[in-house]
């Protein structure tokens, strides 16, 4: 397996996630009165968005009877996107569980995209591993409680002081009880297997990436 050097995260100095659209307007009125389309455009290259940015921009500064200068703002975007497309920033954002369109220039993007499969292998087996002890604390709590309950049901089905109905439901509790207590035993002991299989995968492959 390939061993990629990402060499660290403290270095990149740029956003690598993309925002997410909101419903407010990218731009206020004295931003599009005053706005520098092409710094506009460095400042969504270095911020990975996409070429639909500008759409955006165009709908916020419309009301204020600004046209954007498409011609800067894709001669800046296309020199923040260098800035961008570095393989540390795709590790990142792969790691982070982003998404990558192939924004990145021709030159850039192989190197973009393999570390960004790299940092998405990750993210992948991280949460695999999550969702894993997720489920198995879930299932230790159920258990936990259906042991709890299973004493008190018990103690009713045989207590003078129920009547005669109470003591029959509560004895078809405590058989119900019991069949879950032995299918979370049975789950739990298969989910222990699975986390170990999980963690192991993980040390395994973090194991090939030179991250400081």
């Amino acid at each position: 397996m390939r061993t990629p050097n990402y060499p660290s995260f403290a270095r990149a100095s740029v956003a690598v996630l993309l925002v997410a659209i909101s419903g407010c307007a990218t731009m206020d009125r004295e931003e599009c009165l005053t706005v520098d389309w092409r710094t506009i455009g460095f400042e969504d290259g270095v911020a990975g968005h996409s070429a639909d940015r500008i759409g955006e921009h165009r709908k916020a500064c419309a009301k204020h009877g600004v046209t954007p200068d498409l011609t800067a703002y894709q001669e800046g975007r296309a020199e923040g996107l260098r800035e961008f497309c570095t393989p540390s920033n795709g590790f990142r954002l792969g790691s982070r569980g982003g998404s990558y369109s192939g924004i990145c220039p021709a030159d850039l993007d192989p190197a973009f995209a393999d570390a960004f499969q790299d940092g998405h292998q990750l993210y992948t087996l991280e949460s695999r591993l999550s969702n894993v002890s997720y489920r198995l604390d879930s299932a230790r709590s159920e258990l936990h409680d259906a042991e709890s309950d299973i004493v008190t049901r018990s103690a009713r089905a045989i207590s003078s002081d129920a009547a005669k109905e109470e003591r029959a439901q509560a004895v078809v509790d405590v058989k119900h009880l019991g069949e879950r207590i032995g299918q979370l035993k049975s789950e739990i002991q298969q989910l222990e297997a699975e986390r170990v299989h999980c963690e192991r995968d993980l040390q395994d492959y973090r194991a090939t990436l030179q991250i400081p």
